[in-house]
């Protein structure tokens, strides 16, 4: 038994409510259950009772036994002197007030509803199962699950929204340096996230801005404090990278040390770090406000027009340093910018309008149902059960719910394990 059903079965009256007493005998009217404390402290407030003849209004406590109560050390602690009830699976000993007077108990066992006991336990089993509802999960109705993934979107850019608000104070409020440490890391995908991070982190961005008319020093910047810079070499392009990088290396102090090695292994050669920085220093290149033109962008339409980037010219013939290749113009694909959009794009508008006192919802809603899903093991698990995954919402409200809720057996704060036990 889990104490977060005690909550529910309180929360939601899945009990027979009537000829309600407690385990003394006397009887209980509920006029209201009180509200839901998800934070320390009892864990119903306000609740309105009538014991007996007497009307109270004050907390009510819930544990699967009334013995947790000196468990949990509750007679001691004044933050429960105001509780007038004690709900309970299972009265094993009787519980007093600090004045030695009898702490009022409802024992539930034998009066909740058979029928939501009976889906607790099959939501609970103990079946080796991916998510606890995986056998009944296809059986929601399609309404609650869809403003449920909707809740949960909204939910992951909270999250994402506190990541942000560090950033912002580590940089004195330069939406520009966010954004710059945003992107960077999701240049480097998931497997040079956090190379790409530490080379963000390895340079003030007042530097990066007052050596974007030129992309030499960009790309020199990027490369010499990856470490890729370290190397005997004979072509023009690298001797010139290499020459760039000592003067800024010696002018703003610059050090390497800190920032990660790059990977390259298990990569597509599309994907590796040296085509990537290519990429990001020709958008910045080209873009010496980009923050105020990705805020100002109203459709996908315009964002992927600011972010088709391709590399310079010795990348057209080379996907590392050491060695040419085929000539092929790389150019950041629709695929790539989606990723872009997802990760960076759409988490700092929620955070900036936020800031100015705005809400860009709606906006937000529309670009992310209009970006395709998604495709990694949890969205695809997911569409295996039901196919509800039709769009970028859905795929990051997946990982949402998997993460902070099926994971951590949070069934009962979830709409669609309530529905399932309701």
């Amino acid at each position: 038994m889990r104490e977060d059903f005690l909550h529910h079965i309180w929360k939601y009256k899945k009990f027979n409510v009537l000829n309600l007493k407690t385990v003394n005998g006397v009887r209980i009217s509920i006029s209201s259950v009180g509200q839901h404390n998800l934070n320390s402290g009892p864990d119903f407030f306000n609740a309105q009772l009538k014991i007996g003849v007497q009307l109270w209004a004050g907390n009510v406590e819930i544990h699967v036994n009334a013995s947790d109560w000196f468990v949990h050390h509750h007679e001691i602690d004044k933050a429960y002197d105001n509780v007038i009830l004690h709900v309970v699976w299972e009265h094993d000993i009787d519980v007093f007030r600090k004045d030695n007077s009898p702490l009022p108990t409802l024992e539930l066992k034998s009066i909740v509803s058979f029928e939501a006991l009976q889906n607790y336990n099959k939501l609970f089993s103990k079946k080796q199962k991916w998510i606890n509802c995986e056998n009944d999960f296809a059986e929601v109705d399609d309404f609650v699950i869809k403003n449920w993934l909707e809740r949960l979107y909204f939910e992951r850019l909270e999250s994402k929204f506190y990541d942000i608000e560090v950033l912002l104070e580590q940089s004195a409020n330069n939406w520009e340096a966010v954004m710059f440490k945003l992107l960077t890391k999701n240049f480097g995908l998931k497997v040079n996230a956090e190379s790409f991070s530490s080379l963000a982190d390895s340079f003030d961005f007042s530097i990066l801005r007052k050596n974007q008319f030129k992309l030499l020093s960009i790309e020199a910047l990027f490369y010499g404090q990856s470490g890729l810079l370290n190397r005997n070499d004979q072509d023009i392009y690298v001797l010139d990278l290499q020459s760039e990088y000592q003067f800024l290396k010696k002018k703003y102090k610059l050090s390497e040390e800190g920032v990660a090695p790059l990977q390259f292994f298990r990569l597509r050669p599309s994907n590796f770090p040296t085509i990537r920085l290519a990429q990001l220093a020709q958008l910045y290149y080209r873009n010496h406000n980009l923050f105020s033109r990705v805020m100002a962008a109203k459709s996908l339409e315009e964002l992927y027009q600011l972010f088709s980037v391709a590399t310079s010219l010795f990348w057209e013939t080379h996907y590392t340093f050491n060695k040419s290749s085929n000539k092929l113009v790389k150019v950041t694909t629709r695929e790539f910018i989606d990723l872009l959009i997802i990760n960076t794009i759409i988490p700092l508008k929620f955070c900036y309008t936020k800031h100015q006192g705005s809400l860009a919802n709606e906006d937000i809603l529309l670009m992310m149902r209009q970006l395709l899903s998604e495709k990694n093991k949890i969205v695809n698990m997911f569409n295996a059960i039901k196919k509800i995954s039709n769009s970028a919402l859905e795929s990051q409200a997946l990982l949402q719910l998997k993460n902070e809720y099926c994971i951590k057996n949070k069934c009962l704060s979830c709409s669609i394990g309530h529905a399932l036990v309701s």
